[in-house]
């Protein structure tokens, strides 16, 4: 099945139920749409209703990185938040030791320590601080397509029909 027949089933709310399916068409439009548009999907699966938080999501897709992609995340968030909502919030206090001493930036070995429930309340510290974090967000998975299937077919159908409603454009 094409790209575009599959992307119709989407954008015609006729997409598969068997996450097995959706998971499989995931893996053919990560390979074949252009970076910007899987991040922009990524990030209207980020803001919908039909998904979970987008705390939640991060710290789920943060639970299975490796510390590379465990930094990337993290340095992202730490970015959008100021030292005040890390001293507000359980385990902030591990982050902001870890930033004393002038480090603007986490190690992939430093992030490895850090929770991934640490990272759910920095998320959506981050969120409602910047919500422009969620962008961000998207065009860095949109980099770990692997990462994102681990959300489950539900998330990824919204992502796919937000690809479907593009390409239909």
């Amino acid at each position: 099945m094409s790209l575009l027949d599959m992307l119709k089933q989407y954008a015609g709310g006729t997409a598969p139920t068997s996450d097995a399916d959706v998971h499989q068409h995931f893996d053919q439009a990560s390979q074949s749409v252009p970076p910007n548009v899987m991040a922009d999907a990524l990030s209207h699966a980020f803001r919908s209703d039909q998904t979970p938080a987008f705390g939640q999501m991060i710290g789920n897709m943060f639970s299975q990185s490796n510390g590379e992609q465990k930094a990337g995340m993290l340095n992202q968030l730490l970015s959008s938040v100021g030292p005040g909502a890390l001293a507000s919030m359980a385990g902030g206090g591990m982050l902001s030791s870890l930033l004393s001493g002038g480090a603007k930036q986490l190690t992939p070995e430093q992030a490895q320590n850090i929770s991934p429930e640490t990272v759910q309340q920095l998320a959506s510290h981050a969120e409602q601080a910047d919500p422009s974090i969620i962008d961000r967000a998207s065009s860095f998975y949109a980099q770990h397509p692997g990462l994102v299937k681990t959300l489950g077919g539900g998330v990824l159908a919204v992502a796919l029909a937000k690809i479907a409603q593009r390409q239909a454009a």
